[in-house]
């Protein structure tokens, strides 16, 4: 599975991106005082997403998911399984954000 990098010495950070053909901007943002991470989510221009907390094992702005949005889920996922949250210890570690490419929605 392919998955985006988070730079997490950069943090905080803003990077473009193409998503299912989409050019989208990134920014990530970690809390020290509660080891978590967020991303805000633009598209030209547009915020589409604000402090986005990313939540392992759970597709990001599965809350607020329009057409606008990337058309594939990214999930913080650990192949291996041996990490179940998403910390500064485990983000890029054993934590990746997957893209999950589902090609069953192809017509």
């Amino acid at each position: 599975m392919e998955y985006i990098d988070i730079e997490k010495d950069l943090i905080p950070y803003r990077f473009d991106i193409t998503l299912a053909d989409e050019l989208f901007t990134f920014e990530v943002n970690y809390n020290a005082d509660y080891d978590f991470f967020t991303v805000d989510l633009e598209k030209d221009g547009e915020v589409l997403a604000v402090g986005e907390k990313l939540v392992y094992g759970v597709p990001l702005f599965t809350d607020v998911w329009d057409n606008r949005f990337p058309g594939v889920p990214i999930m913080p996922y650990d192949e291996s399984e041996i990490s179940t949250a998403v910390t500064w210890d485990t983000l890029s570690v054993s934590v990746f954000l997957f893209i999950v490419e589902d090609d069953s929605n192809a017509e």
